[in-house]
């Protein structure tokens, strides 16, 4: 069973995670998810346990317990939703419109208006 544990202390390092864990059965991983960039704890972790009744104990023995200093935050992890919604890349619209963007010359602006080149040099 995948076990997502929520609010955890910035200093707590994977092992101390594993630590917590093992008081209740057999650990298959312990993970805290950090910052790509600054290598930061994110606050929240992943524990995986074989025994689905061990994993089941340690949800309930640990949620809402104090350790470090804040109280945690414990829950069977729940699959990534697939699919639609929110995010993602937005395509921009590169061009066009625009006012002031015409013709130049000689240092004055001669036309102004929707952008391109002003015919009547």
């Amino acid at each position: 069973m995948n076990i997502y544990v929520g609010n955890l202390s910035w200093q707590m390092t994977d092992e101390d995670l594993r630590s917590l864990f093992e008081q209740h059965g057999t650990v298959s991983s312990a993970k805290i998810v950090k910052d790509k960039v600054s290598g930061r704890s994110k606050g929240f972790g992943f524990v995986e346990m074989e025994d689905s009744n061990e994993a089941q104990q340690a949800i309930t023995s640990l949620y809402d317990t104090e350790v470090m200093g804040r109280k945690i935050i414990v829950n069977e992890s729940q699959p990534k939703q697939q699919g639609g919604g929110g995010g993602g890349f937005k395509k921009r619209s590169f061009g066009g419109g625009g006012g002031g963007g015409g013709y130049k010359k000689g240092g004055y602006n001669r036309g102004g208006g929707g952008g391109g080149y002003d015919r009547d040099y």
